[in-house]
């Protein structure tokens, strides 16, 4: 019998471990410029100016913060151009520290380096995915950044790399206008046309995002075993717009694209913005239950995750049988010591992104 209080373990199936210093003073433009302008002068030299101290520091946080919520399970999307090879070993490392479960994967790109970006990525990807072929807590996948910062090509590699591995492919689809605008100018119908036609999500990958793809976009993905993942703090905070089709496809699951893995928050964002755009807000116990069931399909279940709340607040959590808070403090490490290292880590990074011409 299940003790009193205890709750099914949450999952964030779309987030950035890169970006848990963010918060810590991240320098933003003013007033907000568009989406496009956004990931150029802020996330573009963000993930450019990390080094494994800066994210080591910040993956640490975002973790332990997740934990802390009852957050058992993180799908990172992961990018830092000026050091590829072994950044994700960087991650893993405070995945098991901490005890969480994670899919991990390098989030492909040719935006800075052109070809040989794109297979260097596409390097670490196999090599991590090897490295943790069955491993209990964390795993590997193949990521793409998104579709218009790759070629073709790189679609096509990704696709075939990630079949190989017997993986996912993980993905920003339909975030804003310009991933179809990008996708139109190349020749094909659209962002998710590019993807399917080039065979680039194998069944059971994750598409971040959606939020302009249609009602009959989604039904194709829901066809072909893709999950989409709905991010709404982020929708709302990017001003890309609401994601309302997703309705469409039941498997639907919610992330929080670098915000705070507290997914009790990013349901009620969900529920404040649906209400907002008109839609059903009460969807958000139904994408928390997709989240669960992705990371079952991942891991084979979630044997072992357990969490305990009192009221609003999470006592205990267990990850594979393993205790990782007790108290509602973490057992593994100090949050203490957590957050100091990432307060002496962040103006450094901060700093070094300012050095970066946008």
């Amino acid at each position: 019998m299940s003790p009193p209080g205890e709750v099914p373990p949450e999952v964030d199936a779309h987030t950035h471990l890169y970006s848990g210093l963010a918060g810590l003073g991240l320098p933003t433009p003013s007033p907000r410029p568009s989406f496009p302008e956004i990931l150029r002068t802020v996330w573009w030299r963000l993930d450019r100016a990390l080094d494994r101290a800066s994210l080591r520091a910040s993956a640490r946080l975002a973790v332990a913060e997740g934990l802390l919520a009852g957050t058992t399970t993180f799908f990172d999307h992961h990018e830092s151009p000026a050091w590829i090879e072994g950044s994700l070993d960087v991650l893993a490392e405070a995945c098991t520290e901490l005890g969480a479960r994670a899919l991990l994967c390098y989030g492909v790109t040719e935006r800075n380096g052109g070809d040989d970006e794109a297979r260097r990525g596409l390097d670490e990807c196999a090599r991590f995915c090897a490295l943790h072929r069955g491993h209990p807590t964390v795993r590997g996948a193949v990521g793409l950044h998104a579709s218009f910062t790759v070629s073709d090509a790189t679609l096509r590699r990704a696709g075939v790399l990630a079949r190989d591995l017997g993986v996912p492919v993980h993905v920003h689809v339909a975030e804003d206008p310009c991933d179809d605008e990008d996708a139109r100018a190349r020749g094909h119908g659209s962002a998710l046309d590019r993807l399917l036609g080039l065979d680039a999500v194998p069944w059971g990958s994750v598409l971040a995002h959606g939020v302009h793809l249609s009602t009959e976009q989604v039904e194709r993905c829901a066809e072909r075993g893709l999950w989409l993942v709905q991010n709404p703090r982020s929708n709302a905070h990017n001003g890309v717009g609401w994601a309302r089709t997703l309705v469409a496809s039941p498997r639907v699951a919610l992330g929080t694209d670098g915000f705070r893995a507290d997914m009790a928050e990013e349901a009620a964002a969900f529920g404040a913005e649906a209400l907002a755009h008109g839609d059903d807000p009460r969807r958000a116990r139904a994408l928390v239950d997709g989240g669960r069931a992705l990371a079952a399909a991942v891991f084979g279940g979630l044997e072992g995750d357990r969490v305990v709340r009192v009221g609003d607040h999470v006592v205990e959590v267990d990850v594979a049988g393993a205790p990782v808070v007790r108290g509602g403090t973490l057992v593994r490490a100090s949050l203490a010591s957590i957050e100091a290292e990432a307060r002496r880590e962040a103006p450094r990074l901060f700093r070094r992104m300012e050095e970066i011409p946008c």
